[in-house]
This record gives C-alpha cells, structure tokens and sequence, in this order.
C-alpha cells in the first residue's frame, strides 16, 4: 500500500464528506477527528468490543480496524445518524425506556448494532438477540435490561411496520 495520502469520499449519515487523508488512518480517528462525529467510540482498538461499531454499506463494521481509505466510496451510519427526523430511533427508545445502559462508553456501539440486526431479523428470539450482541462488550451492566430493550425494540418496529409508521 502507498503512503501517499490519499483523497477519499464517504457519505456519512446522509452527508458527504471528501478529505485527503493517511493510509493508515482508522476509520474511528477520521470519523471522531476529521469530520466531528464522536459519537462512535474506541474501546479496546482491537474489534473485539464493539464500541467503534458503525453501519458501512448496510452491514456493521469495527471502525477501530478499518482504515479510512478502506471506506472510500462507502456509506456509513453513526450513532449520530440513527435519530428519525430528529427523535430517538426505536431502538434508543426502547434502550432509554428499560435502562439498558450505565455510563455509556458502550451503548452507541450497541445501538448501531442492534439497529442493523433488527434490520435484519424483525422478529428476534431471546437467544438471537444474546447472539447478536454477543461482539459487544459492556462492563456496567448484566445484559438484562440491554435484552429486554431489543426485544422492546423489535416489538416497537413491528407495531409501526404493522400501522404503516416509519421505525
């Protein structure tokens, strides 16, 4: 790989963005340092966390692994970018609502995760769901309330799917 920097162009939360950048930038440094967006966090800087995670072309990806010359052309989804026309998505709903998170390092990587997988899979079981979260890592919390609140998710989903509402 060249060490020129490179020029790169991504869509982030509906907003494109072109800036010239390092290989070696990670994506997380160029969405937190570049573009302003801190809401993605970095944990342990080795993917095994979870707290970097964002949606790049419809599929959750680690931040903290990729590099940003990896998104080049990419979409990408932040934690910032899952609000509805400016109100909490379902899943933040439902995650305020059952207390489903402590101080809060971890919670947008669970968020944007359990957003893509309720994409996915609208109708999960409770061991889907312990599946689905099982990349993230939390150290506050016993993972109850975080349960529960996907399960809220998923039936506030389905209620405004079934009502022809937006989720």
């Amino acid at each position: 790989m060249s060490q020129e920097p490179r020029r790169i162009r991504v869509t982030v939360n509906g907003r494109a963005y072109e800036r010239t950048v390092e290989p070696r930038l990670l994506l997380v440094d160029f969405l937190r340092h570049e573009i302003g967006l801190t809401g993605t966090h970095v944990g342990c800087a080795h993917g095994v966390c979870g707290a970097c995670t964002v949606i790049m072309d419809g599929a959750t990806a680690r931040s903290c692994i990729t590099f940003a010359v990896q998104a080049d052309g990419a979409t990408i989804r932040t934690v910032e970018g899952l609000a509805e026309n400016g109100r909490l998505n379902a899943v933040q709903q439902a995650f305020h609502e059952n207390h489903a998170l402590q101080c809060g390092y971890c919670t947008a990587g669970f968020l944007v995760t359990v957003t893509e997988f309720l994409d996915e899979n609208p109708n999960p079981s409770d061991s889907e769901i312990r599946h689905a979260l099982s990349g993230n890592l939390c150290r506050c919390t016993g993972y109850v309330n975080i349960v529960r609140a996907v399960r809220a998710a998923a039936e506030k989903r389905r209620a405004a799917a079934d009502s022809g509402m937006a989720r």
